[in-house]
Formats: C-alpha cells, structure tokens, sequence
C-alpha cells in the first residue's frame, strides 16, 4: 500500500508500512503513525489483513473485495480494521483502497490510497 495520509480536528496523521507479506491467509507488516503536531501519539506496531485466495481471485476479475484485520501497536493496544480494495479494472496488479481504522470507540481514521501487487506468494 501507498502511504497515507488524514486529518483529525486540527492533525495530520500519516499512515505507511513496508511492502505486506502474505502468510496463511493474511498480509502482514509493520506500520508507522506519526501524529502532527502531536508527536505523543505518534505509534508503530504490527498488522495483519485477512486475505483468502478467492478474494484474490475476486480481485484479479475486476471485483471490489471488502476486507478486515486487526493492528497491535508496541505498547499492546488492539485496533479493528475493514476496509475495501477495489481494482482499476480485471487482471490489473494495481487499485484503490479505503482502510478504516478504529484507534478507540469514539476514533475512526480513514486512509484512501492505492495498492499494488509486487508478486505472488
């Protein structure tokens, strides 16, 4: 995924991970959020985005694919993840994604950016 990026009240929170890696099912990785101008909420952690082969082949025919998982930052908060992926058109490697993120209750962040498939498995 592209980094991205949003706005909460009066922050800009950035949102970037290197390449995900599938493994049994999901995509994973680190992530990076930096907070600005609150730097004290910046966090990093780990990822996971469920992911099933017929989604990919759902993927692959041109279909918008809805996805969830889940985040863990280093000091152990949990948050829910959905979001869609939909591609720019059957047979593509490349598309757009919304991710929704919930840091609390009351907290959404959503993130819209692009993907890319770099290889397969």
């Amino acid at each position: 995924m592209d980094p991205a990026h949003t706005s909460a009240y009066v922050a800009m929170i950035s949102f970037a991970m290197p390449p995900l890696e599938r493994r049994d099912a999901a995509y994973t990785s680190d992530y990076t959020v930096k907070v600005f101008p609150f730097f004290m909420f910046n966090e990093h952690g780990q990822i996971s985005i469920e992911f099933s082969d017929e989604q990919l082949q759902r993927l692959e025919r041109g279909e918008t694919v809805n996805l969830k998982g889940q985040a863990s930052n280093s000091r152990g908060a949990e948050r829910r993840i959905e979001g869609r992926a939909v591609p720019d058109a059957a047979g593509s490697d490349r598309g757009k994604i919304k991710v929704r993120v919930w840091v609390s209750k009351n907290i959404e962040l959503v993130f819209n950016t692009a993907y890319r498939f770099t290889g397969k498995e």
